[in-house]
């Protein structure tokens, strides 16, 4: 059976299998090559350089996150927009720290970036107000993902991780008093937090808006 023609497409796909399933310093030439069955010097016909897989692996991962469309109302639009990154970048463990390392940003980063901050001045917020709540969801987003991914316990595995912890309550006893009435007993998933805590973020936006429109 006939192997289906190298692509750049191809390429960056089998590199994020790579990224899954090795991490970031897994991805090479010679190892996307192994994934696809060739030899790592085919690839060069496609993708000039690692750093240049690497750039267009960060862009890939980027166009899989859900953009808003310019005209939904901008609560709605960073709602669903931090809800599909997180889940992206939860995927993808590896798409945090490769898109902040990238010096150059692709088109789909800096398309992403255009797109939200035209939801957002679309909906009335200035360009200043736009630029700071973007900043705080997106540092919100990718700080979530990251203490969630690095979690010394698994989700409904929490209670466990308490009573093998058994913080004594004389050294600690706001910590103690914390576990036992929100964890021990109660089904606690962490991952729960992410919408509480973005409300709070779009709460606060919210008001800053109206207060920069009522001065307008």
């Amino acid at each position: 059976m006939q192997r289906p023609a190298l692509s750049p497409e191809r390429i960056i796909e089998a590199a994020a299998q790579v990224a899954d399933e090795g991490g970031l310093t897994a991805v090479s030439m010679r190892s996307v090559g192994r994934q696809l069955d060739v030899e790592a010097m085919s690839l060069y016909h496609h993708v000039p350089s690692k750093q240049a897989l690497l750039d267009r692996l960060a862009d890939w991962v980027v166009t899989q996150v859900d953009l808003p469309e310019i005209g939904t109302p901008w609560r709605r639009a960073l709602t669903g927009l931090c809800d599909s990154a997180r889940a992206v970048y939860s995927r993808h463990p590896w798409a945090i720290s490769l898109i902040d390392s990238r010096a150059t940003p692709g088109h789909a980063l800096l398309r992403h970036h255009d797109q939200v901050l035209g939801c957002l001045l679309a909906d009335g917020f200035s360009m200043a107000l736009a630029a700071h709540a973007y900043s705080a969801v997106d540092s919100y987003v990718f700080g979530f993902v990251l203490t969630e991914l690095q979690l010394p316990f698994r989700p409904g595995d929490a209670e466990s991780f308490t009573e093998e912890l058994a913080l004594p309550t004389e050294d600690y006893p706001h910590m103690a008093r914390l576990l036992t009435e929100l964890v021990v007993g109660q089904n606690y998933d962490f991952g729960n937090e992410f919408s509480y805590g973005l409300g709070l973020i779009l709460d606060q936006l919210e008001v800053r808006l109206a207060d920069e429109q009522a001065g307008a």
